[in-house]
């Protein structure tokens, strides 16, 4: 009797490990864990992080979280390509192609819209841009035909355009997509430069890669 007893405790004890095991209890309340679960979706934020942000939105006053809400529901409502660039901008031709006070005849092509702040913060770049949305490459079936590059030839091939600077990053498929844009563009006529790379600024030739210092020398100019 005391074995069938624990015979049955045994087996109903298992039941019950199995189906808690099979149940899946939510942490959070539905509407927190939905936000949570859309807020992972962001580049860059986990987990903790995405639970982070949550509860600080739902501490937040409720203007504030109509604010973020009507700020994200704008972003896609209002935002579009510039016909021109293919810059973001909520109005077209973006505010660089628009602008009179910038040189027309000098185009700096950049891979993202994210590279034009760089530019923009030297200060001393005038003229417009470019962006491709990206650059080729092959192992990820990304060729010239993905990227934004028919409205680049096409704004070359009205001849008001003097210059073309190459400014995609200084990675294997940055060079590669400089290299083909060279090609296509001297095609043109049309003066192609490309941007120096080299040692950075403030830092010990001692601790420089070959690469970057092979890029120095074939970037030097006169003084």
């Amino acid at each position: 009797m005391g074995t069938a007893n624990a015979l049955a405790d045994d087996g109903f004890s298992n039941y019950q490990i199995t189906r808690l095991q099979n149940y899946k209890m939510s942490k959070f309340a539905e509407p927190m864990t939905r936000l949570i679960d859309e807020l992972k979706k962001l580049p860059g934020i986990g987990s903790k992080s995405a639970q982070r942000l949550a509860f600080h939105i739902l501490r937040s006053s409720e203007d504030d979280a109509e604010a973020l809400a009507s700020a994200v529901r704008d972003v896609k409502a209002k935002l579009r390509l510039c016909s021109t660039c293919n810059n973001i901008t909520d109005v077209d031709p973006c505010v660089y192609c628009s602008s009179p006070t910038r040189n027309q005849k000098l185009v700096c092509v950049v891979e993202e819209p994210t590279n034009i702040a760089a530019v923009e913060k030297t200060r001393h770049f005038n003229g417009v841009y470019h962006v491709l949305h990206g650059s080729i490459s092959p192992l990820h079936g990304i060729g010239p035909e993905q990227l934004r590059i028919g409205n680049l030839i096409a704004r070359v091939a009205t001849g008001q355009i003097e210059e073309v600077i190459l400014a995609t990053n200084p990675t294997v498929e940055g060079e590669a997509t400089a290299t083909y844009l060279a090609q296509q563009l001297k095609r043109q006529g049309l003066r192609v430069t490309r941007i120096a790379m080299g040692i950075p600024v403030g830092s010990d030739i001692e601790y420089t890669d070959e690469v970057t210092m092979l890029k120095a020398i074939e970037g030097r100019r006169e003084v």
